[in-house]
């Protein structure tokens, strides 16, 4: 069996920069925080602090990627919509990668607009790009999740929510019952004045997009690949057999099974409305049929599907599936980052980075079962998930210490001594072989 022996280097990050950056936005929030009306403000403080909590969770995190390639081609594919909108050129935003697999963007807040490496690397080209970042900049120019802000805080403090809140106090009986109820009724019409927003910022980024050289049909294929993105192709019940299934340690079917009791078992949701509801993106096929009502007749002089750079944007897609798994694994995210290495292995078979993460995990695995520190740093099966994440999860719960060990140095062993060129390899295999024998 052959394999490469060059593998994927992770980009190195700009850690002066990170902190530059979070400076520059702390003193706007500070400023920001100034500007808050005094009614009602001990309240609008409090959320404007939480999602500032947000934003530094993400500095602290480190999820802003910093290499300085990708930042200036993101930089570019913003210029071309500034450029062809006059409210957009002097709006005060800017446009970050996040190294997050989550396939999602989203403005957090501060001017701040976030593209995740696990949806630009899922997209098909520019187009489709651009307008996820019109949407986006349409959310920060409509002043979304201000309003939202200030719509709660004004529903919280309102006459009538605060009579029933007296009323629920002085009751005998059912005042949990009926507080959940109130919370329930706020929280749905927050829902769906959020899904009202997503409308009203589809139509603006397609008016954005209007003006730009992007093929605007890229609005609507981008939707549709949305409504489909969480569904994942990787057979986990074929998978992991065949991939851990060592002559010297064959795969065993106790390591997947899981109990159909009533306390066992992997629920599932079967209701079609709550199912489409957990999506990443729901709605999509309503906000299709919204904006095809809406573009209908609509023509552009000059459209195309790549604008910018597509060699660029197709090496940036490529990188960022590697990115995704190496970051996740450097959160302590143990089963997500090897639930991407495992899909990723199934068509780049015989990659030197994806070989060797997929024992780096198993290792890393084992030394958090052996310090009692596994559920830190993996997830429980749970109705939320795909039903082959779900299963890895099983896998993983299912083995034991010497389980562990033993798969990790079996599946690597197949591939020495023709990697040991590749030196993370080469160090992975060795800690297998202190590990099976310990």
């Amino acid at each position: 069996m052959l394999a490469q022996t060059q593998g994927f280097s992770p980009a190195r990050e700009d850690s002066v920069l990170l902190a530059g950056l979070f400076k520059k936005y702390q003193q706007q929030y500070k400023v920001d925080l100034d500007k808050i009306p005094s009614k009602n403000k001990k309240d609008l403080v409090e959320l404007y602090q939480l999602r500032w909590k947000n934003i530094q969770d993400k500095f602290d995190q480190k999820e802003i990627f910093t290499d300085t390639r990708a930042q200036e081609y993101l930089d570019r594919l913003v210029s071309v919509i500034r450029q062809g909108n006059p409210s957009v050129a002097a709006a005060n935003f800017s446009c970050y990668f996040s190294r997050s697999y989550i396939p999602n963007a989203s403005y957090i807040g501060e001017g701040i607009i976030l593209f995740n490496m696990g949806l630009f690397e899922k997209l098909d080209d520019e187009s489709q790009v651009a307008f996820v970042l019109c949407h986006e900049i349409a959310h920060y120019l409509l002043q979304h999740s201000e309003n939202n802000i200030r719509q709660y805080v004004a529903a919280i403090n309102s006459e009538e929510v605060q009579a029933e809140l007296r009323r629920i106090k002085g009751s005998a009986y059912g005042k949990r019952e009926q507080l959940e109820k109130l919370v329930k009724g706020l929280t749905f019409n927050s829902r769906r004045h959020s899904r009202d927003h997503e409308a009203q910022a589809d139509s603006m980024a397609v008016e954005l997009m209007r003006n730009t050289g992007f093929a605007l049909p890229g609005a609507l294929s981008a939707l549709a690949l949305l409504d489909t993105i969480d569904k994942d192709s990787l057979n986990m019940s074929r998978c992991l057999p065949g991939l851990f299934n060592a002559p010297e340690y064959p795969f065993r079917s106790k390591w997947i099974a899981h109990d159909e009791g009533l306390l066992g078992g992997h629920a599932k949701i079967n209701d079609g409305e709550m199912a489409d509801s957990l999506k990443t993106h729901p709605d999509c096929r309503k906000r299709i049929g919204l904006l095809s009502s809406l573009m209908k007749g609509w023509s552009q002089p000059v459209a195309k599907r790549f604008v910018v750079d597509s060699i660029t944007f197709a090496s940036l897609r490529n990188a960022f599936h590697y990115e995704t798994i190496e970051y996740a694994y450097l959160s302590d995210q143990y089963t997500e980052s090897l639930f991407l290495t495992l899909g990723l292995l199934q068509t780049k078979t015989n990659d030197a980075y994806l070989i060797t993460q997929v024992g780096r995990l198993l290792n890393s695995l084992y030394s958090a079962q052996k310090s009692h520190t596994l559920s830190r740093k993996t997830d429980l099966p749970s109705p939320g998930y795909p039903a082959n994440y779900n299963l890895l999860l099983q896998f993983v719960q299912n083995l034991y210490l010497e389980d562990l060990a033993a798969i990790s140095y079996y599946y690597l062993k197949q591939y020495h001594p023709q990697m040991d060129m590749y030196l993370p390899f080469r160090n992975t295999y060795q800690e297998s072989e202190k590990l099976v024998k310990d």
